[in-house]
């Protein structure tokens, strides 16, 4: 039986946990060869040996900082030189600084968040263009968030951060849609680092998350999370760009309250 990315080569960033780990395995398990990267590189390659076992494909982890554009661009480089070509890029890296309200942001948090992000993402994108080029197109999928449509208390950086890579996935869709290079960006809530780090951060945000979710609990990253990303990486999209897709059991229908409980103490941080 033949896969949907059979013969495809992915790059999946912040690949070896959380969102990552499952995306990294969903489209391994449908063909694609998969470069992995993250800051960890013995984390990356461990799951990469995972999947070459399990899936019998093609795959291989490296250590790459989204903060640092020769990284960014040798992670590009080095997918290229091991697989022959490039045809997804997954910029699923992503990072929240300290949780204080917007007052309490230093600048360093914020050009952290906006490096990792958006900067990281532009860095990528524009490795992985002339490559894409010679494959006759590609796929872009970049990650937004509900917290930027909702204002998300204690993350005015990171919310920044997701306004400017929607306005990135957009220009990108409308200016290589004539190397049909399709751009998309999705909206997950499941059980990646980011969401994780949120239930160990805010008493009872797992269950008010879950209790105000349509479907009544947090995405798994491989069973749904992966194949939305699995979708968009294969021609089944191939007449879709410039789109932003929620996965999120309809979250964002009723949206979710983010007010910190400790709010007082928040305020009185600074005095």
């Amino acid at each position: 039986m033949s896969g949907l990315l059979d013969g495809k080569v992915a790059i999946v960033t912040g690949g070896a946990k959380g969102l990552g780990y499952g995306i990294s395995r969903c489209m391994a398990k449908e063909g694609a060869s998969v470069l992995i990267t993250g800051r960890d590189g013995v984390a990356t390659e461990k799951v990469a040996a995972e999947i070459r076992e399990e899936f019998g494909t093609q795959a291989i982890g490296i250590s790459a900082d989204m903060r640092n554009k020769e990284q960014v661009e040798g992670m590009v480089q080095r997918a290229v030189d091991e697989f022959g070509g490039l045809d997804s890029l997954v910029t699923n890296a992503s990072q929240l600084s300290p949780n204080v309200l917007l007052e309490h942001k230093t600048d360093e948090m914020l050009a952290d968040t906006l490096t990792m992000g958006v900067w990281g993402t532009w860095w990528a994108m524009r490795a992985a263009l002339p490559h894409m080029k010679k494959r006759g197109g590609g796929s872009v999928v970049n990650f937004y968030s509900i917290d930027a449509d909702t204002g998300a208390w204690l993350h005015s950086d990171y919310n920044i951060n997701k306004m400017g890579l929607l306005g990135l996935t957009r220009s990108a869709a409308v200016e290589w849609g004539r190397f049909n290079i399709r751009v998309n960006a999705i909206a997950p809530t499941g059980m990646g680092q980011v969401f994780a780090q949120l239930v160990e951060d805010v008493p009872g945000f797992l269950e008010m998350a879950t209790a105000t979710n349509p479907l009544k609990r947090a995405g798994d990253p491989e069973a749904d999370i992966g194949p939305v990303v699995v979708f968009l990486a294969s021609e089944m999209s191939r007449f879709i760009t410039g789109e932003m897709i929620n996965v999120d059991g309809g979250q964002n229908l009723p949206g979710y309250v983010s007010i910190p409980h400790n709010l007082e103490e928040l305020e009185k941080g600074s005095e």
